[in-house]
């Protein structure tokens, strides 16, 4: 019971990540020491599980796909979700106090950036064009311009496989491409309603994109493990530009709401509350990496070297 607490716990913040533009639910797993088990998780969704389903063996098919993570981890994910459209509206507390929210958001993946490079020691100069990669590709997405698009159900399905595909990789945000694709706002009000017409469809490709993309991130995470994951710290290094709470935003009214629709970094020009406040969230999102990180490494749950 302790360790499904705790595996909700991670859940709930990864679903709070990815109600935040700009911050992904992989991004949380991956600072939480989950990321590789959850991928492999997901993978094993498979024809084997069926085999096992229909030869009743149901102790064996719940090892197979690691329930012990999925159930509570999923549950977390849908209780931050609601928690974060129907109690706390935390788009909402991005619009009013976007420096503190994202302050603590950058230091949070700032840290992990940090705890990656140190566990891969070694760099060769031939791996940096894995980073760099990563990182034009993070700062490519995170600039995309947000287009016009329909509500029909084929496509809500189609913005949930981008979505949860980008969600299970490190620095890219599935609301951002949800906003990129400009169904952020139809897709969390149709789930904070409860509305089947936007959440069966959304579910399918969520669950679509997750049995394909989680497939590709595992073989690579086994085929190219080293490559895999600078390139991923790569992405994060370049999702930064859009995680930095000061920001010379753009909105626009969409469906009688406002939404952001393009961000520039700045410095902050005052040493006012807000500005203090957002530095000071940002130390305490990467003493928090930090601590877990040891914590995590203690337990023995995370290598000091990779």
């Amino acid at each position: 019971m302790k360790d499904a607490a705790l595996i909700f716990a991670k859940g709930f913040c990864m679903g709070a990540a990815d109600v935040a533009p700009g911050v992904s639910g992989g991004t949380m797993a991956f600072i939480l020491g989950i990321y590789r088990r959850l991928i492999e998780a997901i993978r094993a969704f498979d024809a084997a599980l069926v085999r096992l389903l229909l030869a009743r063996r149901f102790r064996d098919a719940a090892g197979h796909v690691d329930l012990a993570l999925i159930v509570p981890l999923a549950i977390g994910i849908f209780a931050a979700l609601m928690f974060f459209t129907r109690v706390v509206p935390l788009p909402r507390l991005i619009e009013t106090h976007p420096a503190l929210v994202y302050g603590l958001f950058f230091g949070l993946i700032a840290g992990s950036i940090a705890v990656l490079l140190r566990s891969l020691e070694g760099i060769r100069p031939v791996e940096w064009a894995a980073i760099l990669a990563g990182a034009a590709a993070g700062f490519g997405i995170v600039n995309l311009v947000p287009v016009s698009t329909p509500d029909a159900p084929w496509f809500v399905a189609l913005s949930g496989a981008l979505a949860i595909s980008a969600m299970l990789l490190p620095g890219i945000s599935g609301s951002f491409i949800l906003l990129i694709l400009r169904k952020y706002a139809y897709v969390f009000d149709g789930i904070g309603r409860l509305d089947p017409g936007v959440i069966i469809p959304f579910g399918i490709g969520v669950a679509l994109g997750l049995m394909a993309f989680s497939r590709l991130l595992a073989w690579l995470l086994r085929k190219w493990q080293r490559v895999t994951l600078l390139a991923i710290c790569g992405v994060l290094i370049g999702s930064l530009w859009m995680v930095w709470p000061f920001q010379e935003r753009r909105f626009e009214i969409v469906r009688g709401k406002r939404r952001l629709m393009e961000s520039e970094p700045v410095w902050p020009d005052a040493a006012d509350e807000t500005t203090l406040g957002a530095f000071a969230l940002m130390a305490a999102g990467l003493a928090f990496v930090a601590v877990l990180h040891r914590l995590a490494r203690r337990r023995g749950g995370v290598p000091q070297r990779l």
